[in-house]
């Protein structure tokens, strides 16, 4: 059963939520937050799966929410997905790059809603759908100007090929269709470079990619 916290401060917002997810077999609502404060207070005794984000919320909004939750320790399970629209695509980059695991726009399909929770709570990062791409490419460019970190050295030169392939957006078939590997290969590629560079998700080595200049903004298509 994959266990999901709810915080956005539209009780409404909240409501729809919760109906549409509790009525997945596999999914269950375990508790709500009204704002970025409760949102954390929820995270430290629920220990969701997923925690579904809002960004803008009183009293403490869903980045900072989001970055107090993603270094406390005991919630590394915890993935979180955050809530936004378009109008503020200009917090994207920071929340991946402070720990979120991907995000929706609120007037996403159900359908939608629900895969995304799923491949979340899965510890996949919701990085594919072209759109994400562009964001990410875009907002990366606000980042911190590149450098070189000392974790690059800890990487192969098939992982750092394969970490920056992770960061233009590709999934573990799709890298292993570029490299003319197996599935497994490339997964466990992955898995070596999360390890090494103590990721949480896939979310944070497309961070690393591109603050490392393994990819730049414009590369992912």
């Amino acid at each position: 059963m994959i266990r999901v916290v709810l915080a956005d401060d539209q009780a409404l917002v909240r409501a729809g939520f919760r109906a549409l997810l509790n009525a997945q077999e596999d999914i269950e609502v375990v508790a709500e937050a009204s704002d970025g404060e409760e949102a954390v207070a929820t995270a430290r005794t629920h220990r969701p799966d997923v925690l579904l984000m809002d960004i803008r919320m009183p009293n403490l909004d869903g980045l900072e929410a989001t970055r107090r939750i993603s270094d406390a320790q005991g919630l590394e399970g915890v993935h979180i997905l955050i809530l936004t629209t378009f109008e503020e695509d200009e917090y994207v980059f920071e929340a991946i790059r402070v720990g979120a695991s991907g995000f929706l726009v609120k007037d996403t399909e159900p359908v939608e809603l629900i895969r995304a929770v799923r491949v979340v709570a899965g510890g996949d990062a919701l990085l594919s759908p072209s759109v994400t791409r562009r964001l990410i490419a875009e907002f990366a460019t606000r980042a911190k100007k590149v450098r070189q970190p000392a974790r690059l050295d800890l990487l192969t030169e098939r992982e750092r090929e394969v970490v920056a392939l992770v960061g233009e957006g590709l999934t573990n078939d799709e890298i292993a269709d570029r490299l003319v590997v197996s599935p497994a290969t490339a997964k466990t590629h992955v898995s070596r470079a999360m390890t090494k560079l103590a990721a949480r998700d896939r979310a944070q080595l497309v961070v690393f990619a591109y603050e490392s200049g393994l990819v730049r903004p414009g590369w992912a298509h």
